[in-house]
């Protein structure tokens, strides 16, 4: 079999007469990279049929032998030995030039090699017209003309070593007629040498086509075989053949298997009959299969059909394709196709389908299909002028849970939530789940906001209530924010963000509420995006200042410590109060670097009092938690210089619920560098009782609530106080009791056992130059 041959553009395997005749006979090669590789195949079957050197040779060899006897008594024996020598000697070279282009590559038979063959055999013709007359000229032109057509004739595969014998010895044969003055010969040599040429040439292009074409068969045939393999080797394909009345006939043995039967128990029977088992006597057909009979009914050909089969009393999918076939006079004579089980391809692309629109924890509706729902309750409101409402709810207290027992029972309890969703609902309600411990409800045709108000406080009430979870008891609430359609927005994205805030709304008064989409909550947020872009830049444009709030000893009544106060004075806003940006800088984790600048300004400036008082920096989670805060803290020390023993580090007990392990390593990294370590606004949250025990806390700060709550006669307070000072002194813990603003409030921080105090009694938060003032007033007056 010959190499594969796929010629393109210009050099196409058929028609011959497009192959370029210059290229064919080798005089030129087209210079495109993809012409080359395509022209260095058409040489390779140019090799392949130029194995024909022993004819060559022979008819060669023949015509020197007729030359020679021919010329025998009109030469003289020396002469024509020495012809005969060259002749012999050019035919050796020929062959071995030759042979040497075969297993190189190169041209079928090199040029010079021909032109010299050539110029051997012209010689004689050129000379003998003129010296040894016409008779002898004839004759020696005769044999020389045979040659030529035998080399055009008989050797197609090396045109142009044809063309280059033809054409010498052609036009040797003219010149020699033309001295003789034989005028009628020189016109017929010249007339024959141009027709064996343009024969010659349109012989190697025929040849070569030929060669294309019967190569391009063995590759299709090669292609074919090679498809059937194929198709045999695969496994999950058969093939399926109906006669004229739709029966099976001639079934193959994987056909026969993938229907369940033997091959002889199929045949004569209806196809569909086969594939739609117990269906077949009720005609209660799936429609796919409705849809396999019509076509074949109609003999309408079919491609890729997907259809559901029952093969031994199991549902499958079957894709099939089927052609009708017809004989020469036009008749039908049945169907004939292929067909593959496609079954588990198609339960897993509709796993796929249906994990893209539900959420696989809960099993409820997920964000894009909520999405959908949402849009199409905005279309029925435009059409049917009704109104749609959208509830955005987030789980209270989620966080603690997976905190405190583990993600396993987080997903738990959130399964438990959707259930009871489920059951809230009624057929116009669509819930999904938007994400982590948010949930979503779609409402179609609300009447009016008493219907939201009324879902919202059922569902806060049915997902209040206990759940009982892997042997815990949990309890969470639900912040609820509704926005109605379409009076709060007119689109998806309108009205999810609208509900979106107003649940962050709920979530801001302490949550378990319902709070409805209004106007002035976009107004709320807007300037929360201000304040945040604004608070990137505070850093860099030195708007942040801290003001210091004295510790006082409670029975010296001299000042002990300060605590830094950060303020901020905006370009654009004026001075905004911490309860306003420091939330903000915690959601957006810029608490971080302004952090760690509070802590590097206080440091600094407790460098101007004296070695004894300290100072007391606030530190937040965000700021705990980070890992590199051990090496921030160490750096701070390090280029301030300020002894450890004079910075306190105030944390609030919500850190322990967070990530209580890293908390606990930071703050004994802290306090393995010499900082002292306040608990600050103790008993306002999360009991933080276990921690006193395994931290050595410096001080507990008693929340100023509890000092209020003393000054009005709380009973509880006082004894919650008593409780905090006792424990402190058992644990070895300074208190400092906070918001001491009257004389009363002080004696009775005194009576209670309290060591410190802090509040407007003994001084507002003040700059850091009225700061350093105090210590010079105290000075003046012990002087």
């Amino acid at each position: 079999m010959h190499a594969p041959v796929n010629m393109r553009a210009s050099v196409s395997p058929s028609p011959s007469s497009s192959l370029p005749l210059l290229a064919v006979v080798g005089l030129t090669t087209p210079a495109g990279r993809a012409d080359i590789n395509e022209w260095g195949r058409l040489r390779a079957l140019q090799h392949a049929g130029a194995s024909e050197r022993g004819m060559r040779l022979a008819i060669q060899l023949a015509g020197g032998f007729v030359a020679a006897v021919l010329s025998l008594h009109d030469v003289h024996p020396a002469v024509l030995s020495s012809w005969i020598a060259a002749l012999l000697a050019s035919l050796w070279l020929l062959t071995k030039k030759a042979s040497h282009a075969a297993r190189t590559g190169a041209q079928p038979v090199p040029l010079p090699s021909a032109l010299l063959n050539a110029a051997v055999w012209a010689v004689p013709i050129l000379v003998t017209p003129l010296l040894l007359g016409q008779m002898l000229a004839l004759k020696l032109w005769f044999v020389i003309a045979v040659l030529m057509t035998a080399s055009g004739l008989l050797l197609p595969a090396a045109p142009l070593a044809a063309l280059a014998f033809i054409i010498v010895t052609g036009l040797s044969s003219v010149a020699g007629f033309a001295m003789a003055r034989a005028f009628d010969m020189t016109a017929i040599s010249l007339a024959f040498t141009a027709v064996i040429a343009f024969g010659t040439a349109e012989n190697a292009r025929r040849f070569l086509s030929a060669r294309i074409a019967e190569a391009g068969r063995d590759e299709n045939q090669e292609v074919v075989s090679l498809l059937l393999r194929e198709f045999e080797d695969n496994k999950a394909d058969w093939l399926w053949q109906t006669d004229m009345n739709r029966r099976v006939r001639t079934a193959s043995p994987r056909f026969a298997f993938a229907l369940g039967r033997h091959a002889a128990d199929t045949e004569g029977l209806p196809f569909v009959q086969l594939v739609s088992g117990s269906a077949w006597e009720t005609g209660r057909f799936p429609p796919s299969l409705h849809e396999l009979a019509e076509r074949l009914k109609h003999r309408a050909p079919f491609s890729n059909l997907l259809v559901r089969v029952n093969i031994d009393e199991e549902w499958r999918w079957w894709e099939l394709s089927g052609t009708p076939r017809f004989d020469t006079s036009g008749a039908f004579e049945g169907f004939r196709g292929v067909g593959s089980d496609v079954t588990e391809a198609r339960e897993s692309s509709e796993r796929i389908a249906w994990m893209a629109r539900y959420d696989t924890l809960t099993g409820l509706p997920n964000r894009t299909m909520l999405t959908d729902a949402l849009a199409e309750a905005l279309a029925d409101v435009e059409r049917w002028k009704t109104r749609c409402a959208f509830l955005m709810i987030d789980l209270d207290r989620f966080k603690a849970v997976n905190d405190t027992l583990g993600h396993h029972i987080g997903d738990q309890l959130l399964a438990r939530v959707a259930e009871r969703l489920k059951d809230l609902l009624s057929e116009t309600e669509l819930c999904g789940r938007l994400g982590g411990d948010e949930f979503a409800i779609v409402m179609r045709d609300v009447r009016d906001d008493a219907q939201v108000r009324a879902v919202a406080e059922k569902v806060i009430a049915r997902l209040s209530q206990p759940y009982e979870v892997d042997r815990h008891t949990l309890y969470v609430g639900a912040s609820v924010g509704s926005s109605v359609g379409p009076r709060d927005g007119q689109s998806v994205e309108a009205l999810m963000r609208n509900a979106d805030l107003a649940l962050y709304r709920s979530k801001g008064k302490g949550g378990n509420g319902h709070f409805t989409y209004e106007p002035a909550l976009h107004v709320q947020a807007e300037e929360r995006r201000q304040l945040e872009f604004a608070l990137r830049q505070a850093l860099d444009n030195n708007e942040m200042f801290l003001n210091f709030q004295p510790v006082v000893a409670a029975n010296e009544e001299n000042v002990v410590a300060f605590e830094a106060l950060l303020r901020w004075n905006s370009r654009d806003h004026g001075l905004i109060p911490p309860d306003r940006f420091i939330p903000v800088a915690e959601e957006t984790r810029l608490i971080v670097p302004i952090g760690e600048w509070v802590l590097r300004e206080a440091c600094l400036e407790a460098l101007n009092w004296p070695d004894h008082i300290r100072v007391a920096v606030n530190v937040s989670g965000e700021q705990l938690l980070a890992p590199d805060f051990g090496d921030t803290l160490v750096s701070v020390l390090s280029e301030t210089g300020l002894s450890p023993h004079r910075l306190e580090l105030e944390v609030t007990e919500s850190i322990f619920l967070r990530d209580a392990v890293q908390a606990q390593a930071t703050l004994e990294q802290a306090m393995a560098l010499g900082c002292r370590i306040a608990l600050d606004d103790f008993g306002t949250g999360y009991s933080a009782l276990g921690y006193l025990r395994q931290l050595r806390f410096s001080t507990i700060k008693v929340d100023r609530s509890f000092v209020r709550g003393v000054s009005d006669g709380s009973v509880e307070s006082l004894a919650i106080i008593r409780a905090v000072v006792a424990m402190a002194e058992s644990l070895e813990l300074s208190t400092t009791a906070e918001g001491v603003e009257t004389q009363r409030d002080l004696d009775m921080i005194r009576a209670l056992g309290c060591r410190n105090v802090q509040g407007f009694l003994f001084g507002r938060p003040m700059s850091a130059s009225d700061a350093r003032s105090l210590f010079h007033t105290q000075q003046t007056q012990q002087a």
